[in-house]
């Protein structure tokens, strides 16, 4: 069932209307040519490459295109096909007319698109290059931030900028202020110009400060470009002769109350603001089918379980995060053998250095950050005919709490879970550990203790010892003891619940990526909701209308 003004987060490259996708060997380029009339919603024209939700959706396809249909890539460049504009950064319109939770939720998506590239360069040999050929502001500056080098056009007039605080009276809230700092280690005192600069900074200066890597003359340009290209090319250990993996479009039925892909189906109960997750194992229920060689693994194809389920997970969660944000509770099942799933934890192991099952175990990582990072409650459920073991144990550390039904008369019903390998640093989060790690605070007693029974299948009381659940129930108090947990926690603040959430979750340590997202969520998201941003004479309100912002002066 279509749903009005729904997102849809699956496209193809035949869809596209803001990207342009080309290769050549061993370099791939992904050129911006934004229509301006093809905007996700009414109300603004994407002029001067300004983007906006559908544009990125665009890009995170062909990213993923890439990785897995084109092993042979090794360097992306991401360029401009418009004169003398490279990309002017999110479109100030869009953001002028949308909601809070609009403008939370497009910034999220940015964020873990470009975190993608960077995971994908520290991960799986995959490097990017910012091609900028033009003036590039806002968030075009941030996508370039985002790749491993920036190449400038020294044509006198091309700059790059991040114009926010004068401009718009906002932040560049979806990694800017980061990635200048963290990663080029422009000097405080030098981005502070530049953060308050609405022309920003270009040629030979760009470079000194370090915002970009480096610059070339309009006409030996290209040619820099290209020999950057390879150079990173020459680094990558991506397969020259390796056959890539086609990525049709998901098997998925949409209806009023629910989402059904082959391996994971939503549920949502809209009286109780509660959806349930239930994540299938692979369809052998002895993991006989499933291939555990790379003849087989690659003879399937996007078929394979592990690739087909984190797609479809994936486009769940952020279907389900952008189209239902009043569902504030989500209830994490699985269901299935638990032996197939440690059949597969045992290939994932043995073939993690294979270009395709590298790809898949990137794909999963990015798919379980997803979780982390979504603005819901996570309870898991662990119930009969579950199989959290392995990789699909990952959704229950992923979770706020985990039930697990102890059912002391009944052990051959009893559901179990199993820690495989993968669970001990093949999925890490974006603080770097595990969520095994994050769950003890990397304390060794109490990994010890896990380590201990790592591959044995535990019941509630077995799991509960080991504090890998939060609560182990008998039959006679589980209904009334989730229940109850369920609607208090429906009947919380969202608002405190975000940002109580966020701050339990990534208690480990602090890197560039928990930076982005810790400020996204508190400054950018404060800022945002602000009198002097959105008000009636707020500077984000008024820009294009020839009115001057009117401020509130006050330091809050």
């Amino acid at each position: 069932m279509s749903q009005p003004n729904r997102v849809d987060y699956q496209t193809q490259p035949s869809q596209y209307r803001h990207w342009q996708l080309k290769f050549e060997g061993p370099v791939a380029t992904l050129a911006a040519d934004f229509n301006e009339d093809a905007g996700l919603r009414p109300g603004y024209k994407l002029k001067l490459n300004s983007y906006d939700l559908g544009v990125d959706i665009e890009l995170s396809d062909a990213i993923n295109r890439v990785r897995f249909e084109h092993p042979e890539v090794r360097t992306v460049v991401i360029t401009s096909a418009k004169e003398k504009v490279f990309c002017s950064g999110a479109n100030i319109f869009m953001l002028g007319v949308s909601s809070h939770a609009w403008k939370v939720n497009f910034c999220k998506f940015t964020n873990e698109t470009r975190n993608g590239l960077e995971d994908s360069s520290a991960h799986s040999g995959l490097k990017f290059l910012a091609a900028v050929n033009g003036a590039c502001a806002g968030g075009g500056y941030e996508l370039a931030l985002a790749c491993d080098e920036i190449i400038l056009v020294d044509d006198r007039s091309s700059a790059v900028s991040l114009p926010e605080v004068p401009l718009l009276g906002v932040l560049p809230g979806t990694g800017g202020l980061t990635r200048v700092t963290d990663k080029k280690r422009v000097r405080h005192d030098l981005a502070d110009l530049f953060c308050t600069s609405v022309e920003g900074v270009r040629g030979q200066k760009a470079k000194d400060w370090r915002l970009v890597d480096d610059i070339a003359k309009p006409a030996a340009f290209a040619a820099k470009v290209q020999v950057r290209a390879l150079h990173l090319a020459a680094g990558s250990d991506r397969p020259a002769d390796a056959k890539g993996v086609s990525l049709p479009p998901l098997t998925r039925v949409i209806g009023a109350d629910s989402l059904h892909y082959p391996f994971v189906e939503v549920n949502i109960d809209r009286a109780k603001r509660v959806a349930s997750f239930t994540v299938k194992g692979p369809a052998s229920a002895d993991g006989s089918a499933q291939p555990t060689d790379i003849a087989g693994i690659e003879a399937a194809g996007a078929a394979w379980y592990p690739l087909q389920m984190g797609r479809e997970l994936e486009d769940a969660i952020l279907e389900m995060r952008t189209n239902e944000p009043e569902i504030g509770t989500w209830l994490i099942k699985t269901q299935g053998d638990a032996a197939a799933l440690l059949a597969l934890d045992a290939t994932l192991v043995a073939h993690q250095k294979h270009w395709l099952v590298r790809e898949t175990i990137g794909l999963l990582r990015r798919t379980f950050s997803r979780l982390d990072l979504s603005s819901r409650s996570l309870f898991a459920l662990i119930e009969p005919g579950s199989c959290f073991a392995g990789p699909l144990l990952e959704l229950a550390l992923a979770c706020d709490r985990s039930y697990h039904l102890a059912l002391p008369d009944d052990a051959a019903r009893a559901p179990r879970i199993t820690v495989g390998e993968t669970n001990w640093g093949l999925f890490p989060m974006v603080t770097g550990q595990s969520r095994l790690q994050r769950r003890f605070y990397d304390e060794q007693p109490a990994l010890a203790s896990v380590r201990a029974v790592s591959g044995q299948p535990l019941d509630a009381d077995a799991a509960f010892a080991v504090g890998l659940v939060t609560a182990n129930p008998d039959d006679i108090d589980w209904a009334d003891e989730t229940r109850i947990a369920i609607e208090e926690r429906v009947a919380m603040n969202p608002d405190a619940l975000t940002g109580m959430e966020a701050n339990l979750r990534f208690n480990g340590p602090e890197n560039m990526f928990t930076r982005v997202f810790g400020r996204l969520t508190a400054w950018q998201n404060w800022i945002f909701q602000r009198p002097n941003a959105v008000g009636e004479k707020g500077a984000l309100k008024v820009y294009g209308k020839g009115d001057k912002a009117a401020f509130d002066w006050h330091r809050v």
